[in-house]
């Protein structure tokens, strides 16, 4: 038998919570049966956690901005915060198998010490990202065209690459838009996970979040529409193929 995937969920609304793990279980090849699913905006990350039980590690984006200063934070996001950083205390020096979306990707560069700004953030829609040397080379990446497609938007992300992190792919409007620390631990700006349906979902979820303006709501549900990324969806397949342990 399989160890199951652990995918932490931070989204505080049930339809698009449910969508995007509903996306992770379609794209990533796994029957929920294979999944232990945890909203953590909910329960908390359990301290008693452990990481020997899972194949790997999964975590989807949210609404909440590590950047926003800590006086303005509410008390959900800074445990939000609290539980990640502990766990990434353990998970990283064991280089255990971890695949980090938006805001996953956000809470690691910020435990690595890169600054979180809004330096790089970018309008909803979907964008072309160019694959690195190293990204070339990466399994999750192998095969791929130079640039792929991607469904991506956010107000912040990593100004810069962390320290002993290895770049991805990188895109025009923002340069980290995916790198791995060690050989296991995995960070995407853009949602692998993300489609047309499930982003016309979170467009109409968040039209009052800042990511634009409550009018263009309807303009960018329509641009969104036609997007495929299948290169990208293709990363979550990838990850969970290598990563599949025996229990």
């Amino acid at each position: 038998m399989i160890k199951p995937f652990l995918i932490l969920q931070l989204r505080p609304e049930d339809d698009t919570s449910d969508d995007e793990y509903a996306a992770i279980c379609r794209y990533g090849g796994l029957p929920p049966e294979q999944t232990r699913r945890i909203r953590i905006e909910r329960e908390g990350i359990p301290s008693d956690l452990r990481l020997e039980d899972y194949s790997g590690v999964i975590v989807g984006g949210s609404p909440f901005d590590i950047s926003t200063p800590d006086a303005d934070k509410s008390s959900l996001q800074k445990k939000i915060e609290s539980d990640f950083y502990r766990l990434f205390d353990r998970l990283v020096p064991a280089d255990f198998p971890f695949l980090g979306a938006c805001s996953g990707n956000g809470l690691l560069g910020s435990w690595l010490g890169t600054p979180i700004t809004p330096r790089y953030g970018e309008p909803v829609g979907c964008f072309e990202l160019e694959l690195t040397a190293e990204g070339r080379k990466d399994p999750l990446l192998a095969g791929c065209p130079p640039r792929i497609p991607a469904l991506l938007g956010h107000k912040e992300a990593c100004d810069r690459l962390p320290d002993g992190a290895t770049l991805l792919l990188r895109g025009e409007a923002c340069p980290v838009q995916m790198f791995r620390v060690g050989e296991h631990v995995y960070a995407t700006q853009f949602h692998p996970e993300g489609d047309a349906e499930g982003f016309i979902l979170r467009i109409q979820a968040y039209r009052h979040h800042g990511y634009f303006q409550p009018e263009e709501a309807d303009a960018l549900i329509e641009r969104i529409r036609p997007a495929r990324t299948p290169e990208a969806n293709a990363i979550l397949h990838r990850f969970v193929e290598r990563y599949s342990q025996q229990q």
